[in-house]
């Protein structure tokens, strides 16, 4: 399979698939003329790498996943060590989101929004 083969089976752009090749998360071979012959396990692979992303794994992260998921001795406290640290993180951001939310509205609530000078909102940014 090519680049752009594999590209539309696992709907990542082919520079992504680039950049995995050059930080080793795949090694496609190379066909006599230079070019990228993927196989299937290449497309699982990246496949897999592209769900990965979407759910906010970093690259080190995925690099340790996909090491997890080609190890069929692995243990599955591993896997999900990895992946409570994840969701621990995006608990973390929506939480600081979620403040960040609160401060933001009761600054918009209190800013009359006319002709007057007086701004509530940049006077919350002073923080005075």
């Amino acid at each position: 399979m090519n680049i752009s083969q594999v590209a539309a089976r696992t709907g990542l752009p082919a520079k992504t698939i680039r950049y995995y090749e050059d930080i080793g998360l795949v090694t496609p071979d190379r066909r006599p003329n230079g070019y990228r012959d993927f196989t299937q396990n290449d497309a699982h692979k990246l496949g897999f790498l592209g769900r990965a992303r979407a759910l906010g794994f970093s690259i080190d992260d995925c690099r340790n996943l996909l090491t997890l998921w080609e190890d069929k001795s692995r243990a599955s406290a591993d896997v999900r060590s990895i992946a409570r640290e994840h969701l621990d993180e995006i608990d973390a951001k929506i939480a600081g989101l979620t403040a960040m939310r609160h401060t933001l509205a009761e600054l918009v609530q209190g800013c009359a929004g006319d002709n007057r000078p007086d701004c509530p909102i940049l006077k919350g940014l002073e923080g005075s």
